[in-house]
């Protein structure tokens, strides 16, 4: 873990350093200061409807694996995002699920597989506002023609692979017990014990794909979806407008897939990466100067990640946990003891 952590650090700085290798810093600062402050009030407050909007879409995903309180589904998320920013390894995917299901006395296994169908969901959304971007508004004509036809390529070959992965989500979702006896019988090559446990674990983390077999609950995920991603595109179409950039609001649709990319990058907190992306994306295709792209980059990813850490922190203060706690439960997540596969309980139905 330290030889890992001390490698994406080291990318963190490179790529940190080549976003800002061709930029005129004094520049930068004077661009930071002549920001329009109205249109980053805006944008801030978008951040905060954001994560209001992933706690309550990760309710009706939960609610078939057992009811939830938004308030736990909310400080939890914000915590989880927090931990994003400052821990390595993806810790925070880990803690979220784990903290909720511990709290709400909820299967991990279960809980961790709401946070991968909330990473489809998201990535169907985006997708789908590229799509709109691309085929739907004369703005895509705008785009240089070297780029049109990979991104029209990519965008097509992302919603097959999104429609196979919410096709693979219903599978696991309807036959859980199937899916646990297979992976069961595929392991008997490895110790009985260690077959058995991967079956159960089969089991469970199919049971946490319930809402795929509930078609209300699943659109109603799917819709949240994208007044979530509609969010986040306006805050950094606001950031980027507060600095002058002549971007149309659908044009965001597009920056957004680039700042998704650059986010999967595992650097600290997309530190680098992310900067790097919004440059590349507004001075590409929308003909940003360099100096007041690095600038709208550097506030851009100050109000999506600094607010949820402080918020974050206040919540883990508040809940009596600390960085090194956190670290600890990621390992306790990883290794949690699961049950029999004849000892899995009973899916409930939650009801209001």
């Amino acid at each position: 873990m330290g030889i890992r952590t001390a490698l994406v650090s080291l990318l963190a700085i490179a790529l940190f350093a080549w976003f800002l290798s061709s930029a005129n810093l004094g520049d930068v600062w004077s661009q930071v200061r002549q920001a329009r402050t109205d249109m980053l009030v805006g944008a801030f407050v978008c951040v905060g409807l954001t994560f209001w909007i992933r706690a309550l879409r990760w309710q009706y995903l939960l609610r078939p694996i057992g009811p939830t309180r938004f308030r736990t589904a909310f400080r939890t998320t914000i915590i989880g995002f927090a931990a994003l920013s400052v821990l390595p390894a993806r810790a925070g995917d880990i803690l979220r699920p784990y903290l909720l299901a511990r709290q709400e006395g909820l299967s991990v296994p279960a809980t961790f597989a709401t946070v991968v169908m909330e990473r489809v969901l998201d990535f169907l959304a985006v997708l789908a506002l590229l799509a709109v971007y691309v085929w739907g508004f004369s703005n895509a004509a705008s785009l240089p023609p070297r780029f049109r036809g990979p991104i029209e390529i990519s965008a097509a070959i992302g919603s097959l692979v999104a429609v196979l992965l919410m096709g693979l989500m219903w599978i696991l979702a309807t036959h859980p017990e199937r899916i646990g006896a297979l992976v069961a019988t595929a392991a008997r090559v490895l110790p009985r014990r260690l077959g058995h446990r991967l079956g159960s674990l089969a089991h469970t983390f199919s049971t946490g794909f319930a809402a795929a077999r509930e078609p209300r609950m699943l659109v109603i995920a799917v819709l949240w979806s994208f007044p979530l991603w509609l969010a986040l595109s306006t805050e950094a179409w606001l950031v980027t407008r507060a600095f002058g950039i002549e971007m149309p609001f659908t044009g965001s649709f597009l920056l957004q897939a680039l700042l998704v990319i650059g986010v999967a990058v595992p650097t600290p907190g997309a530190v680098g990466s992310f900067h790097e992306a919004y440059r590349i994306g507004v001075t590409t295709f929308f003909g940003a100067p360099n100096d007041a792209a690095v600038a709208a980059a550097i506030v851009t990813h100050a109000l999506s990640f600094f607010p949820v850490v402080v918020v974050g922190l206040i919540f883990m203060a508040q809940d009596g946990l600390s960085m090194r706690g956190l670290q600890d439960m990621t390992g306790s997540a990883r290794d949690e003891e699961l049950p029999d596969t004849d000892e899995m309980p009973v899916l409930r139905t939650s009801r209001r």
